[in-house]
């Protein structure tokens, strides 16, 4: 069909290609104005090795140029992001907040739910679950040209997102913090079990040297506030729910409407093959 012959249908047909977009755009706003609205708990957080005196820069002997300006994350802040998202995470956040026993009642509501009804798929939330939820829910998104990164957690009640971004933050930061004592303390062992049995004095020598450094190592992670991520803002949570944006998503559903009326109409029209003939009001003589 030609493009002259597809406008001329897509004219005739406006006024209903208009009421269509007008159902398809109430049907949609309908749909954003009943969708569940969540609060957004935020924290703002920078690698602890670009602030101040930081625990890596104790432990070792320099930080190089390259180091300090790639905004990647990277050592201790890299094993921090991980940990938000792990699945030791997930089972914290089971056992010390309300979350399991809020999902298990989200999953009996809706359409899910009666689904999950008919199929016997009762079974209650478990970590994995909740994990799932994380993982959705969650978001750690690095500022651009900078290196603080703001940790963002959504949950319809206000004091649930707040304290399980809270937890999630010093669950992660406590991991890293053991991790660190744990390999300092083995260490100490290891070369204080060496010493015992070394009769060399030069060799002794410096395995004291090496021992020393990591008590020290001890000694600056139990003692420093932040080892992986330094928390330059909050965490807090807004006043008013803002998920989902619903001004931004009845804006983008305007033209959205437009388009797939047009599309069913631009169909209509091809397979009618060309615009609607005007109707016959007189019948025509006869030859």
């Amino acid at each position: 069909m030609a493009a002259e012959a597809l406008m001329a249908g897509l004219w005739a047909r406006r006024g209903r290609v208009l009421l269509l977009a007008l159902m398809l755009y109430a049907a949609g706003a309908a749909t954003v104005l009943a969708w569940p609205r969540a609060y957004l708990a935020e924290a703002v957080v920078a690698p602890s090795e670009t602030t101040g005196i930081a625990t890596s820069s104790l432990l070792a002997p320099a930080l190089s140029l390259g180091a300090m300006l790639d905004t990647r994350p990277s050592g201790n802040f890299a094993i921090y992001l991980a940990s938000l998202r792990s699945p030791e995470a997930a089972r914290m956040l089971a056992e010390e907040t309300g979350l399991l026993a809020w999902l298990a009642e989200e999953r009996r509501r809706g359409p899910g739910g009666l689904l999950r009804a008919l199929l016997g798929a009762t079974e209650p939330p478990d970590a994995d679950h909740l994990r799932s939820w994380l993982e959705r829910r969650f978001a750690a998104t690095q500022s651009i040209g900078q290196v603080t990164w703001t940790l963002s957690l959504s949950h319809p009640e206000r004091a649930a997102a707040l304290d399980a971004l809270r937890r999630l933050h010093g669950f992660a930061e406590a991991k890293v913090r053991a991790d660190l004592e744990e390999m300092a303390r083995r260490r100490v062992a290891a070369l204080e079990a060496r010493l015992a049995r070394e009769p060399d004095l030069y060799i002794r020598q410096s395995l004291y040297e090496v021992l020393a450094q990591q008590q020290r190592a001890g000694v600056v992670v139990a003692a420093d506030e932040a080892v992986a991520a330094r928390l330059v803002s909050g965490p807090v949570v807004e006043a008013r729910p803002s998920l989902p944006n619903r001004s931004l998503l009845l804006a983008l559903l305007m033209p959205a409407a437009g388009m797939a009326a047009l599309a069913v109409a631009a169909a209509a029209v091809l397979l009618a093959g060309g615009p609607p003939r005007p109707p016959r009001l007189l019948a025509e003589p006869a030859e």
